[in-house]
């Protein structure tokens, strides 16, 4: 071969490799646009403003997943109402991309929107499952609603098929509230979903979660969840705060090597009235029930 040919060969070559560079570029941005379009449209379907009625405070945390496109799939919620009472939700959508971050926004309008209906966690629960299913989506979600009364403390859960919640009162208690659920919601037609009644004591919290802060590549679920219970054990005890708390559990979920969202609502019993152990209410041992 010629060395002309050797040269027209290589310059050949280097406009190749130009090209792919400036092709990768190119597809290295689209996917950043992607992505970040499918995480402000998630930031965008959160509450922006949280209730807090007199002695019942309300803190968040929430972390997107940031490989390629798995975002949208968790959510959080409270709000007031009508009669007063708060209402929270946390969830997780089946599938994190664009489209289930579109469903988690139907699932969330309608709990709010069903709340004014009714505010039974379970009649609410059943309602958003027919209603889902009514939609025909391939997609589901599973969920927790609470309905806290803030003048007594009583609180009041339904599951969906999602992960327990966690209590800590201010005697240095902690545990995993783990009482009967349903499926996931736009499962399964005419699902039921129990009501379990808890209450919510002075210095008392409360912790939702998504699977993303307590379960991944390395800690098991129960693990996860344990671990929490202690954070909030000492959190409690310590007078850290719901603020802190919050925070303490999201910096847990940055350790789990998770690819998944991750979100976290705590309500805590920081003063006002304090409530009285209803009769039918859960064992201390399984919820925050007992006033020191």
């Amino acid at each position: 071969m010629s060395r002309g040919g050797s040269f027209d060969d290589s310059e050949e070559l280097l406009n190749r490799l130009g090209l792919m560079t400036a092709r990768a570029r190119e597809l290295a941005a689209t996917q950043r646009s992607r992505v970040e379009l499918a995480v402000e449209l998630q930031r965008g379907m959160l509450p922006g403003d949280l209730p807090h009625p007199p002695g019942i405070s309300v803190a968040v945390g929430y972390t997107p997943a940031t490989h390629g496109l798995n975002v949208g799939g968790d959510w959080y919620d409270a709000f007031t109402l009508p009669d007063g009472r708060v209402a929270m939700s946390i969830g997780d959508v089946q599938g994190h991309n664009i489209k289930a971050a579109a469903f988690m926004g139907q699932v969330r309008v309608a709990l709010r929107a069903l709340a004014s209906v009714t505010g039974d966690p379970g009649e609410l629960l059943r309602r958003t499952n027919d209603l889902l299913i009514s939609l025909g989506s391939d997609l589901f979600a599973t969920c927790t609603f609470l309905r806290l009364d803030p003048v007594t403390g009583i609180l009041e859960s339904a599951r969906a098929g999602h992960i327990p919640h966690i209590w800590a009162t201010a005697d240095g208690r902690s545990g995993v509230s783990g009482g009967d659920g349903g499926p996931p919601l736009g499962v399964l037609p005419g699902a039921e979903y129990p009501v379990s009644r808890h209450q919510l004591t002075l210095g008392g919290v409360f912790v939702l979660l998504t699977d993303g802060v307590v379960e991944g590549p390395s800690l098991n679920l129960d693990d996860g969840l344990r671990q929490v219970a202690r954070l909030a054990q000492l959190a409690v005890v310590a007078g850290v705060g719901i603020d802190g708390l919050a925070e303490a559990v999201m910096k847990m979920a940055d350790t789990v090597g998770h690819e998944d969202d991750a979100a976290v609502l705590v309500v805590g019993h920081d003063g006002g009235t304090r409530g009285r152990l209803l009769p039918n209410a859960e064992t201390p041992q399984e919820s925050a029930t007992q006033d020191p």
